[in-house]
């Protein structure tokens, strides 16, 4: 059913969304109708399972599927699947925009941290300061961002961070060592909006 020509690795991405996207109209799924496992699929894509679990990713946050645990992936209500054709050219066909993605997860980051200064409680650091003792330094900076879009209460701009944040981390090493969020604690602490925007320096 499927027929995927083996492209350069940065289109693999692409390419397990344009297919996906195939399979869907081919099939007329409605909402409430299951996809194939990502064994399944990554069997008849000739992919890596994590790129088919990226791309199941990425269509979720769109909102295109929902994953229910334990039963599998099925289909929600119907939106045009030229969205994601879009947002996979846009993001994957140009090396330039490569370039551009770890700054649009920046501004959205700094964003959330502006919003988010004056919302903190002595409750709060001691929760940041927690994730920051119990987190591995490769899970740290989601959990510190999944934790302060939480008291920002910004929905569609976590989401917007979680997709981008998704396509960068494929293209680059999103890491910082913990004394990074230690120094954004004590900006955020101090109200000093100059600090937090020079840590993205």
């Amino acid at each position: 059913m499927f027929n995927v020509t083996q492209e350069q690795q940065g289109k693999v991405y692409e390419g397990v969304l344009y297919q996906l996207k195939s399979y869907i109209e081919e099939n007329q799924l409605k909402p409430g109708d299951k996809l194939p496992s990502e064994r399944e699929l990554s069997e008849q894509l000739h992919v890596g399972r994590s790129s088919i679990r990226e791309a199941f990713r990425a269509m979720e946050l769109l909102g295109l599927i929902e994953t229910r645990r334990g039963e599998g992936t099925y289909m929600r209500a119907y939106r045009p699947y030229h969205m994601v054709e879009l947002l996979s050219n846009f993001l994957l066909n140009e090396s330039r925009t490569k370039s551009e993605l770890l700054t649009a997860m920046h501004m959205i980051e700094k964003e959330v941290l502006t919003l988010v200064q004056d919302k903190l409680s002595d409750h709060h650091f001691h929760q940041l300061n927690e994730i920051l003792e119990a987190s591995e330094e490769k899970n740290l900076h989601c959990a510190v961002f999944e934790y302060l879009f939480t008291i920002c209460d910004q929905h569609l701009l976590r989401s917007m961070w979680q997709f981008i944040s998704g396509f960068t981390n494929t293209v680059h090493d999103v890491q910082h060592h913990k004394e990074w969020y230690r120094e954004m604690f004590e900006a955020l602490k101090k109200g000093n909006t100059i600090g937090i925007l020079q840590l993205y320096r």
